[in-house]
């Protein structure tokens, strides 16, 4: 019986080690990977820093190019008006666009409908009528008054 608590122990020794093996070398690869994700992201960062001058500078060019033919301070909002339309259209390209399958959908019509709710259905099979724990909802009339302060629970949300 000596033997084979002997082999035990061995056995424990040989999986302690392995373990700590890959612990090492799954730290290590952590550590490159963090490394080199360091590196990019610092980069990037440079990068935009960068061009954020470059358009502070070419805004003050774009400034500068209307002052010569107007007063300083039409020229200032001109240029800020353009640098609002900018960011108007960048902060519009960066938003999800809708997938191809929700065209049909007619909140995505602009329809008459567009601001009505599609009516609730029940799922197949569930108990509706006496006796079930929650009726299925009603269609939400037409002639409904709005929401005190406009706002819809269930339109998506979306933040700026």
């Amino acid at each position: 019986m000596e033997r084979i608590d002997h082999l035990e122990h061995l056995d424990k020794h040989l999986v302690d080690e392995l373990a700590q093996v890959a612990r090492e070398t799954i730290r290590e690869e952590l550590r490159e990977q963090t490394r080199k994700q360091r590196r990019t992201a610092m980069l990037y960062a440079a990068s935009g820093a960068l061009a954020l001058y470059a358009g502070a500078a070419l805004a003050l060019a774009v400034g500068f190019a209307l002052g010569i033919g107007l007063p300083d301070w039409a020229a200032a909002l001109i240029t800020a008006a353009i640098l609002g339309v900018l960011a108007y259209v960048l902060r519009g390209a960066a938003r999800p666009h809708p997938r191809p399958a929700d065209h049909g959908h007619p909140a995505h019509d602009g329809g008459a409908d567009a601001a009505q709710p599609p009516p609730v259905v029940p799922p197949a099979g569930a108990a509706t009528g006496l006796g079930a724990p929650y009726p299925p909802m009603p269609a939400t009339p037409p002639d409904e008054a709005p929401r005190p302060g406009g706002i819809d629970p269930e339109a998506p949300h979306h933040r700026a």
